[in-house]
């Protein structure tokens, strides 16, 4: 089929990529592993002065983590914040929490902001 030193670079270059994708892969799994993340699942504007937001939470089993929500109004600014802690739990690493948001004004959104382990500062 292939005179033997263009079969020779193929199996060559083949081989390459195989590596150069088991590594792609190996990186994308450590750069994810034990991280914390989040997604708005919800939110209901009550009234004038608050907003439960429903979220979720993926982080390593037993560890605690708070997050930060935000209420915003109709020109996207932000006119409430809470805290939130999330426990640590051995059963699961999955949380769905919801809480609400005191507002200084009616808003029209909640959204997480960030989550992150507690007693760090960054996410």
């Amino acid at each position: 089929m292939f005179p033997r030193t263009n079969r020779t670079w193929w199996i060559v270059g083949i081989l390459g990529c195989l590596a150069m994708s088991a590594v792609a892969v190996w990186f994308g799994i450590a750069a994810t592993a034990g991280r914390v993340g989040w997604q708005t699942q919800s939110y209901a504007v009550l009234d004038d002065q608050s907003v439960t937001v429903t979220f979720r939470v993926d982080r390593p089993a037993g560890t605690v983590v708070r997050c930060s929500l935000k209420a915003m109004d109709a020109r996207f600014g932000a006119v409430g914040l809470a805290d939130v802690v999330v426990p640590a739990s051995q059963e699961t690493s999955t949380v769905v929490d919801k809480a609400p948001i005191r507002t200084t004004a009616r808003a029209v959104t909640g959204t997480v902001d960030r989550c992150v382990k507690d007693g760090s500062d960054t996410p």
